[in-house]
């Protein structure tokens, strides 16, 4: 009796894993789906919403690098917090920190012109929304860690197609109504996003206790749900056991360093397109309407490399994977420097699917295979880092070009640095190989 006591709290207790296992990834999907969201209102039509405010496009590059670079900053200071603290997870510093956006954002209904308050609040709204990224990343390793498999790609997809859709009707509101909308949608996707972090943290401290329980009736609390599949590493991630100095790992590893040179030349037109399609699509007659489907094509375009992925990698080495990638992105970019209409613009974001969204996975996965554990994770930092870079020289040149020439002028620039990037990285990443 006790044996068959004992094997139905068994059944059930694995059923309740397996049910958590799904709840979790459904609200860790939510949660980047919500997360890239509010990313498309705040950064991605940044542009619509400063320019009425009487803002220059140098004044706005300003504002989107001068919150990159705070992220830098913060980011390291959040995972700390979340480390170190007793009553703080990684959990509770996000939910905390999508509080404070709320706030933030909230501020932005006060403020109808140009001012130094206006300048300030925006600014630390990039940097916390970009700080944010890193953290929610880490979030499916800690699930992991807890035997919760989570599926990665299939999530991070989830947050391409939340912005594709958003962005997608998004321009349209702001021809409707104007930039005021922005911060009233930038609120609504904020509270989604916050209620998920809620509902996603008690159903994990319910897993927990779960998993302990389960513990004393002989379960097996290996990753509920379906088989093992390996989580590539966050890049935030530290191994403090194998920590390397950072100017030994530049020192051995000459070939990587000149490898992420090309890797700001391919971003400098990533943050580029980002930062600056309002103008881009006016250069040619379009709209903001115009810009939020561009924005729309550009994230769906995205989904089919991050979904499939794993299968891709099987039958292509990353680095032919990357050679491929750093094509993409100059035919992209080039194909918008040459374009006269909207048709060409779309049609140039074909090219995402080969581009941005192939290049970021294989380079995770490549960096994993050529160095050893303590240098990959330093040079997921680096790797990270540089496009960090890049997206702060581009916001504040692009800006620039945009207010002393044009559009075009910008583009053409954008295209070569692109290209001298794709060469690099076609030239080194084979050597990096040979040497591994």
């Amino acid at each position: 009796m006790l044996y068959l006591n004992n094997r139905k709290s068994t059944g059930d207790t694995e059923i309740s894993m397996k049910r958590s296992s799904r709840i979790l990834n459904a609200g860790y999907a939510n949660i980047f789906a919500a997360y890239w969201m509010f990313y498309g209102v705040a950064n991605a039509f940044a542009s619509a919403y400063l320019l009425p405010k009487g803002y220059t496009n140098a004044e706005i590059g300003i504002i989107l690098a001068v919150g990159s670079i705070l992220a830098i900053f913060l980011q390291p200071i959040m995972a700390d917090i979340a480390d170190r603290s007793k009553k703080l997870s990684l959990l509770g510093v996000t939910q905390l920190s999508a509080g404070l956006l709320i706030v933030l954002e909230a501020t932005l209904f006060a403020m109808a012109h140009k001012s130094l308050a206006l300048w300030v609040v925006f600014v630390m709204i990039i940097a916390w929304l970009t700080a944010l990224q890193p953290l929610f990343n880490s979030l499916a390793f800690h699930l992991e860690e807890s035997g919760v498999h989570i599926h990665f790609g299939v999530c991070r997809g989830m947050g391409s197609l939340g912005f594709a859709l958003l962005t997608a009707v998004l321009g349209t509101f702001v021809e409707m109504w104007g930039a005021i909308i922005l911060p009233a949608v930038g609120e609504l996707t904020l509270a989604g996003l916050l209620v998920t972090i809620i509902i996603v943290k008690r159903e994990f401290e319910g897993c927990v206790k779960m998993k302990a329980q389960a513990r004393s009736v002989g379960v097996d609390t290996g990753a509920a749900g379906d088989a093992e599949v390996p989580l590539p590493l966050p890049l935030d991630s530290v191994d403090k056991q194998e920590e390397i100095n950072l100017w030994r790992f530049i020192h051995d590893n000459k070939l990587f360093l000149i490898l992420n040179i090309g890797v700001i030349g391919l971003y400098f037109s990533n943050a580029v397109l980002n930062n600056f399609m309002l103008q881009i699509v006016n250069a040619v007659g379009g709209t903001s309407e115009d810009m939020g489907r561009v924005l729309a094509v550009m994230a769906f375009m995205e989904m089919p490399a991050l979904f499939f992925f794993d299968k891709v990698k099987v039958r292509f080495s990353c680095q032919t994977l990357l050679k491929v990638a750093a094509v993409g992105f100059t035919l992209r970019v080039s194909l918008i420097f040459l374009a006269k209409s909207m048709t060409v613009i779309y049609l140039a974001h074909i090219f995402q699917t080969l581009g941005f969204a192939l290049f970021l996975p294989a380079m995770v996965v490549f960096i994993g295979d050529v160095m050893r554990r303590g240098e990959a994770v330093k040079g997921q930092a680096f790797f990270t880092a540089m496009t960090t870079v890049a997206a702060m020289i581009s916001s504040v040149l692009g800006g620039i070009m945009l207010d002393v020439r044009d559009a075009h002028f910008m583009l053409l620039v954008s295209t070569l640095v692109t290209a001298a990037g794709a060469l690099v990285i076609i030239l080194i990443v084979g050597k990096i190989r040979k040497k591994a």
